[in-house]
């Protein structure tokens, strides 16, 4: 199982963390081990001080794929949720400015939290489904699939080209502004068109 995430696929996002807008899709990945497994809470790190939410759509491979067109990429897929990418911030800080990989501060044991999915065909299109993260029951990220500067297909045409998906492969597909720091006794869900998808506690 390959956990590939993108990032800065919001332009809100990107312009919330000062970031440079990009040319072509941003990737990185994420071990099996980053999974957080269904109903444990999320312990936040010892090595961080700074743990940001980053709700993302998500969507798994259902079959083998490589070179992918964009036309043919939606046979690939018929699940969708959410989840959220948490992100150790004030080491990614630290990794960017030496130019250093990422991976410490988004791969780490637990940082995939990824909710129940649903069939693609409850939706009339995934390129116009909200999807929102509450913490303590209070909204702090909503973005909509429409705002994604590389669709859902175009992600999975693109990373094909390097990677062969295979089935159980999932892809985040990247967070709207709104990212923040959890607290222990924070309460995470997460809801794709108003269906909760997912239920975290932070310790």
């Amino acid at each position: 199982m390959k956990i590939i995430c993108i990032g800065r696929n919001y332009t809100n996002h990107i312009e919330e963390l000062k970031n440079e807008r990009p040319t072509e899709p941003v990737v990185f990945m994420k071990p099996d081990s980053a999974v957080l497994l269904k109903q444990h809470p999320f312990v936040i790190p010892e090595f961080s001080k700074d743990i940001h939410h980053e709700i993302e759509v998500v969507v798994k491979i259902n079959k083998v794929g490589k070179y992918i067109e964009p036309k043919f990429a939606y046979k690939y897929y018929d699940e969708i949720s959410v989840g959220i990418d948490f992100t150790a911030r004030d080491l990614q800080t630290k990794l960017k400015e030496k130019g250093l990989p990422w991976e410490k501060a988004k791969a780490f044991d637990g940082s995939a939290v990824i909710g129940d999915f649903l069939p693609k065909t409850l939706f009339s299109s995934v390129e116009n489904i909200t999807f929102e993260l509450t913490n303590n029951a209070k909204t702090v990220q909503k973005g909509n699939t429409s705002l994604m500067l590389w669709k859902i297909d175009e992600l999975i045409s693109y990373v094909s080209q390097y990677f062969t998906l295979k089935i159980g492969d999932v892809i985040f597909t990247g967070t709207p502004a709104g990212v923040a720091a959890v607290k222990p006794n924070d309460v995470l869900e997460g809801f794709l068109e108003g269906k909760k998808l997912f239920r975290i506690q932070v310790k």
